[in-house]
């Protein structure tokens, strides 16, 4: 009989498609450090003192569709790789011209879904090669080779022998290559990193797919004898002054470890030395009540081992964090979290983010009085966490878990009914069984508790690291139990967070995504008692023109202390620079770059633009968690509260003014009391008595600044504003300007009126019922004439909610549709009166109005009221005004009202009330999805200026509240069907398009979270406003 022979391919598992091979020969994650020769270069922190070797810079790289079809043999010294393109390292291959480009997914996995196999033809292939020697004074040395990002995984060469394997994509990866490396000669270095791995079943965050080395690589030498790892503990007492420092130092082998502990001017507080009972040493120091740490006084002092010729050095922040009462308590003090959600991003360079761009960063937060980050949704760059030790930002550090993706597999398995549920519903019917797949399944325990390892251990040393989080939107199981079991067993000084334990049956607090106000509210007041308190990881969706409403969540924080703030969706958007095949450069999203199946402009969801430069929504972020707010008071004095968790204001000063229309007087100093307490309030006395002498309209505004430079911002930085209204506006009946002769009335055809005045020539169209005409001194300035309208362009907020009813009952194609025009003298004045239906096509609904036009010598005053009918009437309407367009001569805009930014019903507070002027151009907030902007609200006049500032048309609301205009060269139909702003800009208009608005529907965060709330809502229903044009 014959033999039979089979051969399967490929002949083993792949470690990349197998779940039991995390880690081929990495050596155990330690902290984040670098040895010295000695403790003065180690106190340095500069890594050129370091017995490092940088092998980032410039390698060679060839792509494969995948792992089997990538260079044999590569590896190898002998193999000529003189052809293969370069590449930087760090870096991602698809922004660098390689593969198939970026693609971008919310929830969805972008292959089959198959735990935990990944595709074997579709899974893109890197291989880098690069040469190096070992520097001369590290040749007798520990040669450890160290990874501090690669996604998604990848296999290491040294001359041609394996080194081993690793995956864990933002988690670093070290190995002792020792035994391989020839410290004598040329090595070659060759890693192979795969696309895809089972892992990235459990790295499914909301970002960019890319791949490749994109954290930097090091050669690390360690002498012979070296400390391979310590642990820094600051445990307070229960008094919160003095502290025991506690320090846990693993070595090589048995050696004396020398400790020195320094202040913030380099004297010696604590020195200490011990030798080591096998290979570890621990020191317990008293420290007598050293300063503490917080994000507010981020005092660090200076700890330095030593041992032999290895040295290393670590900032200490002395803080004690804890559970207690049913609070997170710092050093013994409830904390507020006005927070972010920071990914790395580089518009570039994608997650590889250069020192620099993270530093700024850090830096617009502290400026913009934002007091943490969670690292969402892995560990970040190490260097982040430095920054924040020293600049003073709490930090929740985030495991790299996070699998989205199956509860879509889930979701579109619902029935058609089921599909028809509230998000909400939806999801407590699938998430619980989406935890099936990884999360709720033993195969998959080691795979995350590595990743709560690697966490910890790198992070653990980091005074801004107040609180562990498991990980991110990937349900609940067994498996974070066993990742929150192993934290605790290593480190019992922090407390952890996850949101997918809803019930917080494993973490230490309640954690939620999204909700209303009205909903934490009752969270915080349904018991009396409570073992936990409840965090917001995610709120205020900042996407596209918003977020509206922050400051209702605010005021809940501290009112009701089980409440204990949020971190805002998120820090930035996360666009991509490229070019259109027009040339255009633009930031692209999902979509842009032929990647399917994508997520469109959802990764557009931050607080400053792709460039990392703010949005109208970090200034308002700003306002709403000042910490320190005006709450009330007049013109001689003003009530504030301290809103810090730990500081006084002491370092802060304080300046009033006056300010009203087209007016303003510099006050001076105001004396703030000494040792105002966090959450405290306080009256500061204001030296003004000279109210009967301001303008109506005026506003009394103070200014809280820094007393001194700090290591974030100069000195006369601004911290907080407030303004107390001191006088009402004018009313609109006392602006219009008295007519001693009336104009002229003819009626120049059967459809056309003319009015006319010494200064001013109008016509009016009876068939439109319209202003079709006004010229001043000879010069048209009406392009098209006044409408009433009830639409704006959609916003990203708008879309799931309201902006969907708007398009449905087709609120942007509403028409005028006159029904009657009268006209007449009365005394000195022409009125007209226009009697109109408008309406939209396809359905029955309308709003039927009556304006009155009232022509005097130099002014046209509008009276419009409005009743609605109708079954399939809108619930709201968009906004309540006239749009118009003015011609082209109108370049520049000057108005009393808040300014000088763009502002909305809920997303105004940022905005001060003052005279202010603008080109037009500049009114218009460019958000990288094209929607609506650029409003200004609460205004009381504005005027349209020509090239010399001289005022062609001033339109004047008087006192009432609430009223805006805009000004762009847009029309709401341009704006809609437009994706990029380089779109939006070929359809630029020489005229000027205007609106003059009664009311705005506000914005709210319904792109993901809860619509506008119901006091911004605009309903629709009956209405009546007035306007005067000039």
């Amino acid at each position: 009989m014959a033999s039979t022979s089979i051969t399967t391919f490929p002949a083993d598992i792949p470690n990349w498609n197998n779940l039991s091979v995390i880690h081929q020969n990495t050596l155990p994650p330690r902290a984040s450090f670098l040895p010295y020769r000695n403790e003065e270069d180690a106190l340095s922190h500069e890594s050129s003192k370091a017995t490092v070797q940088s092998l980032s810079g410039t390698w060679k790289f060839k792509l494969a569709n995948s792992p089997f079809e990538a260079p044999e043999d590569f590896q190898l010294p002998e193999h000529d790789v003189s052809d293969w393109a370069p590449i930087q390292v760090p870096g991602m291959w698809q922004l660098q011209g390689h593969g198939k480009g970026p693609q971008y997914t919310n929830v969805i996995f972008p292959f089959p879904v198959d735990p935990p196999n990944v595709p074997f033809d579709n899974n893109e292939t890197g291989s880098y090669v690069r040469t190096f020697r070992v520097l001369e004074p590290f040749r007798d040395h520990q040669q450890r080779l160290r990874f501090e990002g690669v996604d998604s995984a990848f296999n290491v060469w040294v001359n041609g022998k394996h080194v081993g394997y690793s995956q864990g994509a933002r988690n670093p990866s070290e190995f002792d290559i020792s035994n391989v490396v020839d410290v004598n000669g040329e090595n070659t270095l060759a890693v192979q990193v795969y696309q895809w791995c089972d892992g990235s079943y459990i790295e499914d965050q909301d970002q960019w797919w890319l791949s490749g080395i994109f954290r930097d690589v090091a050669l690390v030498a360690f002498p012979k004898v070296h400390i391979q790892d310590f642990h820094v503990q600051t445990l307070l007492d229960d008094k919160y002054e003095d502290a025991i420092l506690l320090v846990d130092v693993e070595l090589s082998s048995s050696a004396k470890v020398s400790l020195n502990l320094r202040d913030k001017d380099n004297a010696i507080i604590a020195s200490a030395s011990e030798s080591s009972n096998g290979n570890s040493v621990e020191f317990r120091i008293p420290i007598k009540n050293p300063h503490k740490w917080t994000a507010e006084t981020p005092y660090l002092y200076h700890l330095s081992l030593s041992v032999d010729d290895c040295s290393i050095a670590s900032y200490v922040g002395f803080r004690k964090l804890e559970l207690r009462d049913g609070l997170f308590l710092v050093n013994g003090k409830r904390i507020v979290f006005r927070g972010v959600n920071r990914h790395e991003h580089h518009p570039l360079t994608g997650r590889t983010v250069p020192l620099e761009f993270l530093e700024k960063d850090l830096l617009l937060m502290k400026t913009h009085n934002i007091n943490a980050i969670r690292t969402s949704h892995q560990p970040s760059d190490p260097r982040l966490y430095d920054l924040a030790d020293k600049l003073g930002l709490w930090i929740m550090d985030e495991a790299d878990v996070e699998c989205h993706g199956f509860s879509h597999v889930d979701d579109a398995a619902l029935d058609e009914e089921q599909k028809k549920l509230s998000f909400e519903e939806k999801k407590a019917m699938t998430y619980g069984n989406a935890g099936r797949w990884t999360s709720d399944n033993p195969a998959w325990e080691e795979s995350y508790v590595d990743r709560a390892k690697q966490l910890v251990m790198r992070d653990k040393n980091h005074a801004s690291v107040i609180m562990w989080s498991l990980g991110n939107e990937a349900f609940y199981g067994c498996n974070f139990q066993k990742m929150y079991d192993w934290i605790k067993s290593y480190d019992q000084t922090r407390l952890v967070h996850y949101e997918g334990d809803t019930h917080a049956q494993t973490v230490d607090v309640y954690s939620r995504m999204y909700p209303q106000v009205s909903w934490i509210i009752d969270f915080a007041t349904k018991e009396e008692k409570w073992e936990k308190p409840l965090i917001l990881c995610e709120f205020v969706h900042a996407m596209g023109n918003g977020p509206g409403a922050i400051k209702e969540y605010m005021d809940a924080f501290y009112k009701y202390p089980r409440l204990q703030g949020g971190f805002v969706w998120e820090w930035a958007n996360h666009g991509l620079k490229t070019k259109a095949v027009t040339g255009e450069e633009f930031y692209g999203y999902g979509g842009d770059f032929g990647d399917t199946p994508n997520d469109g402009n959802f990764v557009m969801d931050g607080l400053l633009f792709s460039d990392h430069t703010p949005t109208p929504g970090l200034i308002e972020y700003k306002k709403a968690i000042e910490p320190v707010q005006v709450i009330g008071g007049s013109y001689n004095e003003v009530e504030v509260i301290n809103r810090y968790d730990f500081a006084t204001l002491d370092h802060l000063q304080c300046k009033w003014s006056i300010v009203g229309d087209r007016y303003e007087e510099l006050g001076g100093d105001i004396s703030i009391p000494k040792g105002i307490q966090p959450g405290q309030t306080a009256k500061l006395a204001i030296p003004f008595t000279a109210i009967d002498n301001v303008p109506a309209g005026a506003v009394l505004q103070v200014t809280f600044t820094l007393k001194e430079a700090t290591i974030w911002a100069e000195a006369g930085h601004e911290i907080a504003w407030g303004q107390i209204e001191l006088k009402p506006a004018t009313s609109l009946q006392s602006l219009t300007p008295p007519s001693s002769t009336c104009p002229t009335l003819t009626q120049k055809s059967p459809t056309l009126l003319s009015i006319s005045s010494a200064t001013s020539a109008w016509e009016f169209n009876l068939v439109t019922g319209s202003l079709s005409s006004w010229k001043k001194g000879g010069s048209e300035i009406i392009h098209t004439a006044p409408v009433m309208d009830f639409y704006r362009p959609q916003t990203d907020n708008d879309f799931p909610h309201d902006g969907a009813e708007w398009k449905e009952k087709h609120l942007e194609q509403t028409a005028e549709h006159t029904r009657q025009v009268s006209w007449g003298t009365s005394g000195t004045n022409v009125t007209v009166t226009v009697q109109k239906r408008i309406a939209p096509p396809v359905l029955e609904w309308s709003v039927d109005t009556t304006i009155t036009y009232t022509f005097g010598e130099t002014s046209v005053g509008i009276k419009v009221t409005g009743t609605t009918q109708g079954a399939n009437l809108p619930k709201t309407w968009a906004r309540i005004g006239l749009t118009m367009a003015l011609n082209s001569e109108v370049n520049g805009v000057e108005w009393f009202g808040r300014g000088p930014g763009e502002s909305y019903s809920d997303k105004k507070l940022s905005q001060r009330i003052g005279t202010w002027k603008s080109p037009v151009d500049a009114l218009f907030t460019n958000y990288e999805y094209p929607q609506e902007s650029g409003n200004r609200t609460d205004v009381r006049w504005v005027a349209f200026q020509d090239g010399t500032g001289a005022p062609l048309l001033k339109a004047s609301f008087g006192d009432k509240e609430g009223c805006s205009f805009s000004a762009s060269h847009y029309t709401a139909t341009d704006i809609d069907k437009a994706t990029h702003p380089y779109l939006l800009e070929r359809e630029k208009r020489e005229e000027v398009i205007v609106r003059l608005d009664w009311r705005h529907h506000g914005l709210g965060t319904g792109s993901c979270g809860p619509k506008t709330m119901e006091e911004y809502a605009l309903k629709s229903g009956p209405f009546e406003f007035s306007l005067l044009l000039e």
